[in-house]
């Protein structure tokens, strides 16, 4: 599929791997997602990158929330009750808070 015109971008950093959630439009002026996993690995002395992507169109999109928290909550409330996820949660600095442009693949 062809890459179309990014009206939104937003980036999650988590390691080794980043993650982009970004809304593209198509000819026909609809919307869909586009979560990519973004995996550096090192290769001489610079880096490579593995790019994994996932489309997701608007049919989709409360049935990929709806399973996506539930999968979530069973992880938390019945594989790890115990756990305490509060110490992953997200701080405003480790926000990008980047939209628009500056987020593209070369």
């Amino acid at each position: 599929m062809e890459d179309r015109e990014q009206i939104y971008s937003k980036r999650v950093r988590a390691g080794k791997r980043t993650y982009f959630f970004d809304v593209r439009s198509t000819r026909a002026n609809d919307y869909y997602l586009t979560i990519t996993e973004s995996r550096r690995h090192p290769q001489g002395d610079g880096f490579t990158y593995e790019k994994h992507k996932l489309f997701l169109y608007k049919e989709d999109f409360d049935k990929f929330i709806d399973a996506l928290q539930e999968s979530v909550n069973h992880i938390k409330t019945e594989l790890m009750p115990d756990f305490d996820f509060s110490q992953y949660e997200v701080k405003e600095e480790e926000f990008d808070g980047l939209n628009g442009t500056e987020l593209k693949w070369e």
